[in-house]
C-alpha cells in the first residue's frame, strides 16, 4: 500500500537542488512579469488574465499527469510565480492598499486556504497530494503563498527601503535559519517546509528586481526578457541534471 501511495506523489524530493531551481524559478517569475506588464505595457490586469490561463492550463495538466513529470511539475511553478507577480503587483498598486496591506491580504489568504486544505484531507504535507483534490489544494496554496512573496518582497524592498541587496541578505538569512531548524530542532518539518517555500519567493522578488531595475534604485539594468532567457537556461540545466524521482517522505 505504501509503494502504490508513493508511486501516486507527483512532487519531486527536497533536496538543495530543489530549492536552488525554486529559487532561479521564483526570480525568473518576477522578471517574466514585469516584462509583460512593464516592458510590453500590457498591465497588471491584462497580465494576469494570460497569466492565469498559463496557469489553470499548466495545473490541469499536471493533475492529468499519471506520474511526476519533472518538466511539467516546473512548468507549472513558474506559471505560479508569473501569475503571483502581476496579482500581488495589482493588488499592492492598483487597489491603492500598500505593500503592507497587500502583505497582510495574501497572508490572510494563505493561512485560509492551508487550514481549509488541512480540515478537508488531514494533511497539508506532501505526502498526502496523491489525489486531483490534493493536487488542487496544493497548486491554489503555492499560488498564494508566490504571490504572498512577491508583496513581502516589495514590501521590505520598496516601502521599508531596505533596497534589493539588503532584502536578499534578510530573506537568505531566514531561510538559513529554517534550514537550520528543520536539522538540529523537532519543529514540524511540514510547517518548516511551507515557510521556506514561502520565503523563497521574496528572495526571489528581490533578486529580480535587483537584476532589471534601474541603476539609481539600486539594481543592474539588466533587460527583463534577457534575464528571463538567462534564468530559464539556468533551469533547464538544472533539470537535466536532476534525476530525483517523486518523493514519499516527510517534509
Amino acid at each position: 500500500m505504501d509503494n502504490v501511495k508513493q508511486a501516486l506523489v507527483k512532487v519531486p524530493e527536497v533536496t538543495l537542488l530543489f530549492w536552488i531551481i525554486k529559487v532561479a524559478a521564483t526570480t525568473l517569475g518576477e522578471t517574466a512579469g514585469d516584462s509583460l506588464s512593464m516592458s510590453l505595457n500590457l498591465g497588471y490586469i491584462v497580465s494576469t488574465a494570460i497569466f492565469a490561463v498559463i496557469f489553470a492550463v499548466a495545473v490541469a495538466t499536471q493533475i492529468k499527469e499519471k506520474g511526476f513529470n519533472k518538466w511539467l511539475y516546473w512548468l507549472t511553478i513558474i506559471a505560479t510565480t508569473t501569475l503571483g507577480t502581476t496579482i500581488a503587483d495589482f493588488v499592492d498598486r492598483s487597489l491603492g492598499i500598500g505593500y503592507a496591506g497587500g502583505s497582510a491580504l495574501l497572508f490572510a489568504m494563505l493561512i485560509l486556504c492551508l487550514f481549509v486544505w488541512r480540515k478537508t484531507m488531514g494533511s497539508i504535507s506532501v505526502d498526502s497530494i496523491v489525489s486531483p483534490k490534493a493536487e488542487i489544494f496544493y497548486w491554489t496554496t503555492i499560488m498564494f503563498s508566490q504571490t504572498l512573496g512577491t508583496a513581502l518582497g516589495d514590501w521590505v524592498a520598496d516601502t521599508k527601503g531596505m533596497g534589493y541587496t539588503m532584502s536578499a541578505i534578510i530573506f537568505g538569512s531566514l531561510l538559513a535559519i529554517i534550514a537550520a531548524a528543520h536539522f538540529w530542532t523537532n519543529i514540524s518539518k511540514t510547517i518548516l517546509f511551507w515557510a521556506a517555500f514561502i520565503l523563497t519567493r521574496p528572495l526571489g522578488a528581490v533578486l529580480g528586481d535587483f537584476l532589471d531595475k534601474p541603476v539609481d534604485h539600486g539594481g543592474l539594468a539588466l533587460s527583463r526578457f534577457g534575464a528571463s532567457a538567462a534564468l530559464l537556461v539556468f533551469i533547464v540545466v538544472c533539470l537535466l541534471v536532476f534525476k530525483q524521482r517523486a518523493s514519499a517522505k516527510s517534509h
